[in-house]
C-alpha cells in the first residue's frame, strides 16, 4: 500500500480531543454547501439546519404569549439563519435583531423582510464577534446551537447575552440531553457523495466517522471528502447536557433558570425526551 494513502486513513480515523478544530467555514461560508444548508432551512420534511414550519408556527406563537410579545419588545435571534423565526416574531411587533454567520441565510431573509415590509435589523457575522449598544427583551438561541460551542466559547456567549438583556429581560436556548448522547454509538461510513452531493458539486467520496466521548457527553461526526486533488475534513461537534449542567454553566455567568421546558414551543419538560429547553433570567 502507498505510504500516503496509508496516512490518509490513519489521518480519516483518528479521533481528535474535544473541539479540537472548528470549520464551521466549511459549512456557512461555502458556497456549495452553504446553498445545501439553506435549501434544509426552507424545507418541510426534514428538522435540518431549522425545525419544520408547523413547529416553528407553534413555538412562535408560545413565545408571543409567554412573553407577552407587542410592539415594545425588543429580540435578538441569534443564530436567526434566513429569518425563519425573526419574521413571524416582526409580524408580531417586535422589533428584531437577527445574527448569523451564513452570508447566503442573511441574504435570503433581508430579501424576505424587504418584501413582507418588516424592519427587522440583520447583522451576517460570527455571533460571538457581535457588538451592539442595544438592549434587548428576548434573547433567541435555538436548533440546539449552544451545543456545538466549545464550553469557552459558550461561558464567552453567555456573559455576551447577560450584558446585551435587560434587567428584567429573558434568555431562552434549547439543548441536546444525555438522553440522546446515550442513544449515539460509534460509526464509520465510507460512500460515494455522501449525503446526496451535499458537500461538493464535483465527484467526491465521503468519510463519516462518529466519536463519542463519555465523559464530556461529546460526539463529534467529523466529515472527510476525498476529491480529485483535495481532501479536507468538516468537525461537527454536539455537547450534551443534564439540566444540572446546563444550569451551572448559566450559573456561572450571573443567569437561573426560570423553567424548564421540553422544547421552545412550551412543552412541559420530559426527563426521556432527547432535548430539552429553559427560560433563564438575571439573578
Amino acid at each position: 500500500m502507498d505510504n500516503s494513502f496509508f496516512k490518509l486513513l490513519e489521518s480519516i480515523s483518528s479521533k481528535p480531543d474535544p473541539f479540537a478544530y472548528d470549520t464551521v467555514l466549511e459549512l456557512w461560508d461555502n458556497d456549495h454547501t452553504s446553498k445545501q444548508m439553506l435549501q434544509y432551512h426552507l424545507s418541510n420534511d426534514v428538522d435540518m439546519s431549522s425545525r419544520r414550519g408547523s413547529f416553528i408556527e407553534r413555538s412562535v406563537k408560545w413565545m408571543v404569549d409567554h412573553f407577552a410579545i407587542d410592539s415594545h419588545t425588543k429580540i435578538a435571534d441569534f443564530g436567526c439563519g434566513p429569518g425563519l423565526y425573526a419574521t413571524p416574531l416582526a409580524r408580531a411587533g417586535a422589533h428584531v435583531t437577527g445574527i448569523d454567520f451564513s452570508r447566503r441565510s442573511i441574504a435570503y431573509a433581508r430579501e424576505t423582510a424587504r418584501q413582507q415590509n418588516l424592519d427587522i435589523s440583520y447583522h451576517r457575522g460570527n455571533y460571538l464577534d457581535f457588538e451592539t449598544d442595544e438592549r434587548f427583551d428576548l434573547i433567541l438561541m435555538i436548533m440546539c446551537d449552544f451545543c456545538a460551542l466549545s464550553p469557552q466559547k459558550r461561558h464567552y456567549l453567555l456573559d455576551t447575552f447577560r450584558r446585551l438583556l435587560r434587567p428584567d429581560g429573558a434568555l431562552i436556548l434549547d439543548v441536546y440531553s444525555t438522553v440522546a448522547f446515550d442513544q449515539k454509538s460509534e460509526t464509520s461510513t465510507l460512500q460515494k457523495g455522501l449525503l446526496d452531493g451535499f458537500w461538493s458539486p464535483n465527484p467526491y467520496y465521503g468519510f463519516l466517522n462518529t466519536f463519542k466521548y463519555e465523559k464530556e457527553k461529546v460526539v463529534l461526526d467529523k466529515y472527510t471528502i476525498v476529491e480529485a486533488g483535495k481532501t479536507r475534513t468538516v468537525y461537527n461537534w454536539l455537547e450534551h447536557f443534564t439540566p444540572e449542567k446546563l444550569e451551572q454553566e448559566c450559573n456561572r455567568s450571573g443567569f437561573g433558570i426560570d423553567t424548564l421546558l421540553s422544547d421552545v414551543a412550551g412543552a412541559p419538560f420530559d426527563a426521556q425526551s432527547s432535548e430539552f429547553a429553559i427560560i433563564a433570567r438575571a439573578r
